[in-house]
């Protein structure tokens, strides 16, 4: 028997939005022309805005596989999904362009088999997982979490993975270990953003990220390695990216490939590229804006077109202030943005 537990960060079966309105594709991209317009979204934001609203199912390979998973007390399955679809056709994954929908189609041949992780610095027991070991060494759980981009859009995806801690801990960090250092795959020849500066978006790659090591052992934190019910597709970061559900999306580093355990604070892609917009925390904060839009609200990805889609309020770390709120006491969220 299945003992239910209700989170606070739990969205409500009022969050559905449900799949009842269809218009004419000429009728909805001249009425996108007035909306789109409107929204205080990034530039590249609505960069495929059409397609992730409607019902369209894009043809794309799919080269996933079944995995096996238990039920997550961290997770609920009463969460409004945003479809199937539309998480793994709208995708900011640079490594491949840009644009939301190039990545489905640049990465699908993307090679994730074999691949190594290693995870070394300040650890007495370095080790280097292959690509089996990700799906073999770990009970995998199944963790329903919100996804909030700093774009100012959000979706709920039913990920599939371990916990971060689980690696760090078989790596036994030393004392002197603070902060946890992440770096995607560099190998410009399969991602071709990794080759070109104007495809790529003008990042200097690879793709970093950091934690304090604190933030990375939390039970939260999540290196997942598969999304409903399947392995990970190529554009969502196959086959092992990080989701830590109360920071921004773009902390979420996909295709890893080093995790490197530092007592210094690691630097990260975003913040290297624009230090004024992307800080190291990356908290979900509505009380803190972008400097070039606001964050106190978000459009929800879920069932239907952008008609029958809602603008909800932001909240705070995303949903889960009391899971990781103490984390952060004492300190000034606007300065540490």
């Amino acid at each position: 028997m299945l003992i239910k537990r209700t989170n606070k960060w739990d969205l409500s079966e009022n969050d559905v939005t449900p799949e009842s309105i269809y218009h004419q594709r000429r009728d909805i991209l001249k009425k996108l022309g007035i909306a789109a317009a409107s929204l205080p979204l990034a530039s590249n934001a609505t960069a495929g805005i059409f397609d992730v609203f409607s019902n369209d199912d894009q043809k794309t390979i799919d080269n996933r596989r079944p995995l096996s998973t238990i039920r997550s007390p961290l997770s609920d399955p009463k969460l409004s999904l945003t479809p199937e679809n539309k998480i793994t056709q709208y995708n900011n994954f640079y490594e491949f362009g840009t644009d939301k929908s190039s990545p489905a189609i640049r990465a699908e041949n993307f090679v994730t088999d074999p691949w190594q992780v290693k995870i070394d610095g300040l650890v007495n027991k370095p080790l280097t997982l292959n690509y089996d070991d990700l799906f073999s060494l770990f009970p995998l759980e199944e963790r329903i979490y919100r996804l909030r981009c700093v774009e100012a859009w959000s979706m709920n995806v039913p990920w599939i993975g371990f916990s971060l801690s689980d690696i760090i801990k078989r790596a036994d960090p030393t004392s002197r270990a603070k902060y946890v250092a992440f770096q995607t795959l560099y190998d410009p020849k399969q991602m071709p953003g990794q080759a070109s500066r104007s495809l790529g978006g003008g990042i200097d790659y690879p793709y970093v990220e950091g934690l304090r090591l604190d933030e990375a052992l939390h039970p939260l934190t999540l290196l997942s390695v598969g999304l409903y019910g399947q392995t990970l597709p190529p554009q969502n970061g196959a086959p092992l990216r990080l989701v830590v559900p109360w920071k921004y999306g773009f902390k979420s580093i996909k295709s890893i490939v080093r995790i490197t355990l530092t007592d210094k604070q690691p630097p990260t892609t975003w913040n290297m590229l624009a230090s004024d917009e992307y800080g190291f925390y990356a908290n979900v904060n509505p009380t803190v804006d972008h400097p070039r839009w606001s964050q106190a609200s978000e459009r929800f990805i879920g069932e239907g077109n952008i008609f029958s889609s809602r603008r909800q309020p932001t909240t705070m770390f995303n949903g889960y202030a009391d899971a990781v709120a103490s984390l952060y006491k004492g300190m000034d969220l606007k300065r540490n943005y």
